[in-house]
């Protein structure tokens, strides 16, 4: 993914090791509220609302790679250790997770001191703007529909009572026996009859239409043309020639992923999710605006969602012949806040002008391997080691830390019975891999675990390789850093064109560290040639792979290798620090905000605290954490900053 999903964290510089000796003591203090403490310097730093970590832990649960699909179920409670029945504190369950040293984040290229601040306190203060292939950053500023004879009246979306779109739904999924709906027609007039007809034809794509007269009442007759074939697939002689099969639209979001957004609207517009298309998935806990495309559904459908969707706003609509493809996007552009700062403006302004000068280490974040604590990473190599046992013990086995309920129980089901049907007895939601591997294992037997996990989506799958793969990049370029700092060396790697070739020693002054790229292992890319090279094999050896040899003997499995540069350069830089008093209030406006005529913030000249406001445009696949974690010169994981604000209390 090309954007950051980090949850609200407050980002504080690391204390003594006396203070963590101490955390025994601290960490059962009660949190109300915001309170002062400081550190060994003196230096007055703010901690975090005990109910902060709460909302975290709901976040952060969602997050982790067993939830990777919608799911409506709500999250349960975390049953903590204690004998007393009192849930751990969320430090305590956190300890057992990753920190960035576990997954090669070692360097950093600034030279500025770090200072603190809090991201994402609210959800208002990360706002990412896609930035098209065309190089148009995408804005909701417009709710017009655009006009067409052709679309139905708005009386449409009202004529049919919440029953018969109930008994519609249910005969278009296919859900009941019923062959036919029938749809008495009040005050019976011609135009009334049309309105039904268009409606039952608009809303329940795959159903047809006909007027019988029953027991001399006029009846709207709905019924499949087409058996499941027709099933959420608008019939094409009903969509006008002259109109683009796509209907493009910006989605204005908050709070919610994109998967989860596009299932919302497939359930509202009684539609496969699969129709729609989207160039990049966004993050969940921001204000996320993009383009998606949609097959044969009207722009006036889509508006009418404006007026029952939470958190969602649709604009900007246009008809086009082509749906959108995952990944022809440019990049995004990030307009970030960090509330309550303790840099000084000499030290903000060291790191702003650095990082849109030198720019940031690209490495891969944090969500990349995972928040439990079985990285992804280490399920990534026991695929590539085709070691099956490992993957399904390192899938389903008991494992410390913050995680739902119920997979606990499923868990410790696993490990006592190693029985799937018993352990998948324990889940309530069966959409998680978890849920799916169980699945498998039950229909295969434990004899097949490679057909039992090939059950998991392919994403799904394949996003552990990939984890692991980016676990060898970041080690390897903090090595490549340290070995030879901020200049390109002899024996680098650039590309040429879409080739990566090796920096000569007669060439290397033509070449700056922005030009360097770095491979991700795999069986179609070549190595550096100093040291570097023979770290990767050094690396993978040790992991009992064989460099030379990536190709798996199952083809999905098969690396074959990419480039990435290992210093991003952000583009549209700009800051400004501005005080404030109540940390409630948004620091800017959104799109929306200014759609509804909301006025600009009202900000005290000389306010309590302090905040950052940053905006920057990055490409596809970097990180916005890693540009934030070089301004702050601090540890982006969970792990870390939950202990930060969790522990560390005077």
């Amino acid at each position: 993914m090309e954007t950051v999903e980090m949850n609200s964290v407050s980002l504080k510089r690391p204390r003594s090791e006396d203070d963590v000796a101490n955390a025994d003591e601290i960490k059962r203090q009660k949190i109300s509220g915001k309170s002062k403490t400081e550190n060994d310097s003196g230096q007055s730093i703010e901690t975090v609302a005990e109910q902060r970590d709460k909302s975290l832990l709901e976040d952060m649960k969602k997050e982790t790679i067993s939830n990777e699909e919608s799911e409506e179920q709500e999250d349960e409670e975390l049953e903590g250790s204690d004998e007393d029945g009192d849930p751990e504190s969320f430090a305590d369950m956190m300890k057992h997770g990753l920190t960035e040293s576990d997954v090669g984040i070692t360097k950093f290229v600034s030279s500025h001191k770090g200072f603190s601040g809090i991201l994402k306190e609210r959800y208002s203060d990360f706002v990412v703007h896609e930035i098209g292939k065309d190089g148009r950053v995408s804005h909701l500023d417009d709710f017009s529909v655009p006009v067409d004879d052709e679309d139905p009246s708005e009386e449409t979306f009202t004529v049919l009572s919440d029953e018969d779109k109930q008994r519609l739904e249910e005969l278009q999924l296919l859900k009941n026996k019923e062959t036919s709906v029938a749809i008495e027609v009040i005050e019976d007039t011609k135009e009334k009859r049309t309105v039904i007809h268009q409606a039952v034809k608009s809303l329940f794509p795959g159903l047809e239409t006909k007027t019988e007269d029953r027991d001399g009442k006029k009846y709207i007759i709905a019924y499949h043309a087409a058996g499941k074939k027709a099933l959420a697939n608008p019939r094409k002689h009903s969509w006008p020639k002259s109109r683009g099969s796509y209907c493009h639209f910006v989605l204005y979001k908050e709070n919610k992923d994109t998967m989860d957004a596009i299932n919302v609207l497939s359930k509202f517009l009684r539609v496969k999710p699969n129709i729609f298309s989207y160039m990049g998935t966004k993050d969940k806990r921001a204000i996320t605006v993009q383009e998606i495309a949609v097959l044969r559904i009207t722009a006036q459908r889509l508006a009418h969602l404006n007026k029952c969707l939470m958190n969602f706003k649709l604009g900007n609509f246009s008809y086009k012949n082509h749906p959108l493809k995952l990944g022809e996007l440019q990049g995004n552009h990030f307009t970030v806040v960090l509330r309550n700062i303790t840099g000084t403006d000499d030290q903000i302004e060291q790191a702003m002008h650095s990082l849109r000068e030198i720019g940031f280490i690209n490495y891969y974040g944090m969500q990349r391997f995972g928040t439990t604590a079985v990285p992804t990473y280490q399920i990534g190599r026991a695929i590539l080691q085709n070691n099956w046992n490992e993957v399904m013990d390192l899938i389903l086995k008991p494992r410390p830390g913050a995680e739902k309920g119920y997979l606990v129980k499923c868990r410790e089901e696993w490990a006592k019975t190693k029985d799937p049907a018993a352990a998948l007895k324990k889940l309530p939601v069966k959409r998680c891999v978890e849920g799916q591997l169980l699945r498998g294992l039950l229909k295969y037997g434990m004899r097949n675990i490679i057909s039992a996990f090939g059950i998991i989506p392919r994403n799904n799958r394949l996003m552990y390789i990939h984890s692991y793969q980016s676990y060898v990049w970041n080690n390897m370029v903090s090595k490549r850093i340290e070995e030879y700092g901020l200049r390109a060396v002899p024996g680098d790697l650039t590309l040429k064109g879409a080739t990566a070739v090796h920096i000569e020693e007669e060439d290397v002054d033509n070449y700056t560290i922005h030009d360097v790229v770095m491979p991700l292992p795999g069986f179609d890319v070549i190595y550096p040639k100093h040291k570097i090279g023979e770290a990767y094999k050094e690396m993978l050896v040790a992991d009992n792979l064989d460099i030379n040899n990536m190709r798996h003997k199952i083809r999905d499995y098969s690396l074959s290798g990419a480039y990435r540069k290992i210093i991003i350069r952000p583009q549209n830089v700009n800051w400004e620090v501005v005080a404030y008093d109540d940390p409630r209030i948004p620091l800017f406006t959104t799109d929306l905000d200014k759609l509804e005529g909301k006025p600009l913030p009202v900000l005290p000249t000389d306010g309590k605290f302090r905040a950052l406001k940053m905006e920057f445009s990055l490409p596809p696949s970097t990180y916005a954490t890693m540009a934030i974690r070089e301004v702050l010169k601090m540890d982006t994981s969970i792990k870390n900053q939950t202990q930060l604000n969790t522990t560390w209390l005077r």
